[in-house]
């Protein structure tokens, strides 16, 4: 098998039609042996039904169910799991990634690079998606100290060998475009066309893009705790510098009575900062609990083709 294409589904009934028939055209144009692997995430319309119907049509079609709705990085990391190609595509369902553009990262691929990403110079998305792809790419490139490119996401070319290094990374928090940079390789990106959205609307709403970030930074970062480390260090510098001040003016008899306010906002403040504080590092064990119940990330219910 030459290559696999591999999409994560949910609630894409109106569309999955289209983007099987614009896979398939890029690859007559390529003339290569494929197979689409299409992976519902629990959708609750009728994704999963049109999905074995074109199973049933076409033998290059792969379905594959989870049992619940894991969410969209564990349903690409599902995908990749059954994908038997030299080289693997990974993109979105709602055409914004568009399969016309597959060409061209195969064709780059083939001059000596493991891994060609599709960079989205002209992004046909909302102001809000956006606004916020940017602000999680500064606040993880801050948190991490790296360079995460927002233009950048899941649609690109990978070849088998980093497909299975992504596979074995074993974190609980899965976030396909981060394991790929972590990973390395020989990577090259190339712009490609980013298409508005025909129908529906994206399932990541706002509280869940934060959600995502949250959880994606303290699973590749603990910069929150240094800084909170840091925090503290210099509460605990201002605080003896006061002392001494406090000192110097009981020896001179200067020293006045405090008043009631400054005690309780200082009192409030410290507080306030020890149970940040703790909370943050309660994060940090809980995920590490996660972590040590070597839970499965997802569960595949079914399989329909190929």
């Amino acid at each position: 098998m030459k290559l696999s294409i591999v999409s994560p589904i949910y609630k894409a009934e109106n569309f999955i039609d289209k983007l099987v028939f614009e896979i398939q055209k890029a690859m007559n144009i390529l003339d290569v042996d494929y197979e689409i692997i299409l992976v519902d995430d629990r959708s609750k319309d009728n994704s999963w039904q049109k999905m074995k119907e074109l199973s049933l049509k076409n033998s290059n079609i792969k379905s594959v169910r989870l049992s619940r709705n894991f969410g969209q990085h564990p349903a690409i990391m599902a995908g990749l799991s059954q994908a038997k190609g030299e080289w693997i595509i990974v993109m979105d369902c709602d055409l914004q990634d568009q399969p016309k553009e597959i060409v061209k990262l195969y064709n780059k691929a083939q001059e000596g690079f493991e891994v060609v990403q599709a960079r989205r110079k002209n992004r046909e998305d909302n102001f809000l998606k956006k606004l916020s792809s940017k602000v999680f790419s500064k606040v993880y490139g801050y948190f991490t100290d790296t360079k995460y490119d927002n233009e950048i996401a899941n649609f690109g070319i990978y070849n088998k060998k980093v497909v299975n290094s992504i596979l074995e990374i074993s974190d609980y928090i899965k976030f396909f475009p981060l394991f790929v940079e972590f990973v390395g390789y020989k990577t090259t990106s190339i712009i490609v066309e980013h298409a508005s959205r025909d129908s529906g609307t994206t399932s990541y709403s706002f509280s869940r893009l934060v959600s995502l970030a949250f959880n994606t930074i303290i699973s590749f970062s603990n910069k929150p705790l240094k800084l909170f480390v840091k925090f503290g260090m210099i509460i605990s510098f201002l605080s003896f510098c006061i002392g001494i001040y406090y000192i110097y003016q009981s020896i001179h008899h200067e020293i006045e009575v405090l008043g009631f306010t400054s005690i309780i906002v200082s009192i409030w403040f410290l507080s306030g900062v020890i149970i940040t504080t703790i909370g943050v590092a309660g994060i940090y064990i809980g995920k590490i609990f996660d972590q040590t119940k070597n839970r499965p990330v997802y569960i595949i219910d079914e399989i329909h083709g190929s």
